[in-house]
Parts: structure tokens; sequence; C-alpha cells
């Protein structure tokens, strides 16, 4: 083979010498330790990408991956056919066999998700299929898992109807299946378990945490227990609502510590059973408890106002009472305010420690029999003041909602400027249906007696007497009425 030798080298044409090369060798090596590589894991996340690009070479663009995946595709046909076969063969044959109740749900949801489950028998038996042709049938095991775990909780939906457990099968239940299908829920739960908060020391000077992993558990232990107490708070207050003995104040008292109690004693369950070290939070709750304590104070004073109120028997549901300028009757009490309906329809809801401070007015406290008061002046021309009264109170009989036992009494109250005053006080036994339509009913009726008696309602007058005037002096209309008005203001 020929070769020039006069033809300068490579490294000759570069203008590099040997030694300038290898030290430019040196130089390009350097930057493999930077900071920016060491800051997002250079290596190591070269070394976990190749990783991730081999795996997915071997395991997804394998034959296997392809004959699995082709399979998951082609079951939905068959799947398809034999779905509503299936259904219409539950509807005429199983479900109307099956007793109505829990069971009767259970078989029409499986007529409703026939078609799924049809695809569940298609891929079980593909992958007993690959099995015994000792071929690879993970992909589709996986995809046999989450369609298991999906019929399930379709079938726990459709069966309980409840939707707070829809949500919790739909958020909590499927992401479980999903993570174990595809092998990695021990890696999470590891994940889970490592990311741990520290809480303190407990008596014995050992450092306690708490993981990411606890709290989940005590999240879904809760949940268990706090169905379970609400279900058992339902049952206990049907039992209390069932005895007659007891008053409504004292059955109202009693649903008021349920509904508190009973979550409490779920949450302190919920953190026993998953192992919660109480004894590190001696010293950090009561600082805890003491800032909550301020900054909820009124929230507390309504709280223990309200066990205050139910205790005291001051009011109760179905109580007619004013307050504040709110007249209604109660409709609801409980920890933190008093629901009062309007006869305007609306709801006002007053804090409890706003009956305690500013006090109340109770219209049906002991007896729902109240007394009201039409309040009226006559003329001093009137002749029979006795007659008057006796007519003012055959007058307020004629009002429906008046009672005859307590009868109306009309009292002269006084001589008053420019009329007498009488007093008509009549009884009413519905607070509840109103008091000042009622009183206006009686008053309109007294209206009419005075009118058909003749009798006059006098109403002030006043007369202007000029003691002197200069001679020649005159006034117009407008200055009288400022006269007369400032004679009014210095009265």
């Amino acid at each position: 083979m020929l070769q020039d030798t006069n033809a300068p080298s490579r490294t000759e044409e570069a203008g590099t010498t040997p030694l300038d090369a290898g030290a430019a060798e040196t130089t390009t090596a350097e930057p493999e330790g930077s900071a920016i590589e060491t800051l997002v894991g250079g290596e190591e996340l070269r070394v976990r990408l190749q990783e991730l690009i081999e795996w997915v070479q071997s395991q997804m663009m394998s034959l296997d991956s392809a004959i699995q995946g082709a399979i998951l595709f082609l079951a939905i046909a068959p799947a398809a056919v034999f779905g509503p076969q299936l259904r219409k063969l539950i509807q005429s044959q199983i479900a109307p066999r099956v007793p109505y109740g829990i069971l009767r749900r259970a078989a029409n949801a499986f007529a409703h998700i026939a078609t799924p489950i049809a695809l569940l028998i298609i891929l079980q038996i593909a992958v007993f299929t690959l099995g015994q042709l000792n071929m690879a049938n993970g992909l589709v095991a996986a995809g046999v898992s989450l369609l298991t775990a999906w019929i399930v909780i379709r079938m726990v939906t459709l069966v309980i109807r409840s939707p707070f457990w829809s949500r919790v099968a739909f958020y909590v239940a499927w992401p479980i299946a999903a993570l174990d299908a595809f092998g990695v829920l021990d890696d999470v739960i590891r994940q889970l378990d490592a990311f741990s908060l520290p809480i303190g020391e407990d008596e014995n000077g050992v450092r306690q945490s708490f993981s990411a992993l606890d709290f989940l558990r005590t999240l879904a232990v809760f949940g268990v227990l706090f169905w379970g107490a609400s279900i058992a708070n339902r049952f206990i207050k049907g039992r209390i609502s069932a005895i007659d003995e007891l008053t409504v104040s004292f059955k109202a008292l009693l649903s008021k510590i349920l509904d508190v109690l009973l979550p409490v004693v779920a949450l302190v369950a919920a953190l026993q059973i998953v192992g919660f070290p109480f004894g590190t939070l001696a010293i950090f709750g009561g600082a805890v408890g003491l800032g909550i304590g301020l900054g909820m104070q009124r929230t507390v004073s309504n709280f223990f106002a309200g066990f205050t109120l139910i205790a005291d028997k001051s009011i109760k549901p179905g109580d007619v009472i004013e307050i504040a300028g709110t007249y209604g009757w109660v409709t609801e009490m409980t920890s933190r305010y008093v629901s009062i309906r309007t006869r305007d329809g609306t709801a006002h809801l007053v804090p409890n420690d706003k009956f305690i401070n500013e006090g109340v007015t109770n219209w049906s406290h002991s007896d729902r029999v109240v007394r009201l008061h039409a309040p009226f002046g006559v003329s001093y021309a009137t002749k029979d003041v006795r007659a008057l009264a006796r007519k003012a109170e055959e007058t307020a009989l004629t009002v429906e909602r008046v009672l005859k036992t307590p009868a109306p009494r009309c009292n002269l109250m006084e001589f008053g400027d420019n009329s007498i005053n009488f007093d008509l006080r009549f009884w009413i036994n519905d607070p509840a249906n109103g008091t000042m339509n009622v009183r206006s009913d009686v008053m309109m009726a007294v209206w009419d007696m005075l009118h058909e008696m003749g009798v006059e309602i006098p109403f002030p007058q006043r007369d202007l007497h000029i003691k002197s005037a200069p001679q020649g002096f005159s006034m117009t209309r407008e200055e009288a009425k400022r006269l007369d008005a400032s004679h009014r203001r210095e009265e």
C-alpha cells in the first residue's frame, strides 16, 4: 500500500501536537463532574433512563407483548357479542327469581355490567391458555386485575347506592388496584413509609415520627369508623326520639352530645389503631390547645351557650321567640347557632351566646297562650265610656283567633291631653302564626265599631292666639304657618 510521506498528518493539519491533543482530551473530560450534573444527578439519571429504555425494548416491544396486546384488543369483539346475551339471561331468568332487597340489586347490577363481565371471562380464558402454552401473560394478567377492580367497584356503587362510597371506591380502591396490577404497589408503600415527619420524643426519649403511610392509614381507618359512628348515631337518635318520657330539650341535648362525642371517639380510635404516639404531644398539644382556645374563643362560647340553652330549657325547637327585632319560631338548635324561621319564610341564624348575653322573649316558654294589646283613644264628647268598653270587648271576640277564655278586657288607661285612652287586651294561643296580624285585625274591627257608634277619634289640634299686633300689621298665610311652626318647636 502506498502512503504519501510528504502529506501532513491530521494532527499537524489541525495545528496541534500530540501533546496538545492529550491536553485537550483532559480538558474535555472535566465537565463530567460539573455542578449542573451534580444537581440533577446526571450519571444516575442517565443510568435510570437507560434501564427504562432497555425495559421498554425488552418487555413492550417483544413478540410476547405484541401477542398480548392483540389479545386485549381482539377480546372486545366477542365481549360485545356475548355481553348483551348475558344481560338478557340475567334479566329474564335470574333477577325475577331473586327476592327484593340487596340480592335483587346485586342481580340488576350484574345485568348492568354484563359486557365487562363477559370481557373478564374471555381474558381469564386467554391468561389460562397462554399459561398452558408456556407463553408470557403478564400484560393480559394486568388487564384482568384492572378490569376485576373496576367490576368490583362498580358493583359496590350499584348495590350500595351511596355517593360517598362511590367516590371512595373511585379515588382510593381504583388507584390501589392499578398500582398492584403493574407491580409497583410495594415500591409506592415503601416510599410513603420513608417520607416521615418527626413529632417529638416519647417518655423513654425515643424519637418518634409520623409517615405519609401512617397518615393515609389513619384516614382510611377514620373513614370506616366515622361511617360506623354515623350509623350508630342515627340509630341511637331514633331510639331517643321514640322515648315519650323525655322532653324535647333533653332529646336535643343528647343529640348534641352524640354529634360531638362519636366523631371524637372515632378519631382517637383511628389514631390508636395505627399506633400514633400520643405521649409525644404532651407539650406540643398544650401549646396548640392554648392557641386554638384563644383563636376559637367565640366558637367555644357559642358551643357551651348552646348546651346551656338546652339544659335550662329556656328555648327549645318549636318555641315562638323574639330577639333583636327578629320574631319567629325555633326550627333547629345546633352547637353554634339557633335557626329562627320568620313569618317572611326566611331563616335567621342567631349565635347561641347572643341569647345568653342579650336575653330573649319567649312567647311560648311555659304556655302558648299569650296576651296582646290594642290601644285606642276617643273624644271627650263620648258620654257612656262603660258601654264603649263593653262594645270593644265584644268586637275583639269577632276576630277568629281571639280566645273567649280568658275573655278580652278593655281598660280605661288615662285621661289624655286630647283623648280618653283605652287599652283593649285579648288572648291568643297560636303565636307561631304571628301577633301583629291578629292585632291589626282587632284594631280594624274596633275602627269599624267606633264609626258605627258615631264615636269621634280625636287628633292633636292647636289654636294660634295673637295677643297684640302693631297698627296696620298684616300677615300672609305662609307667614302664619312659619310662626305656628316656630311656636311648636318652642313647646
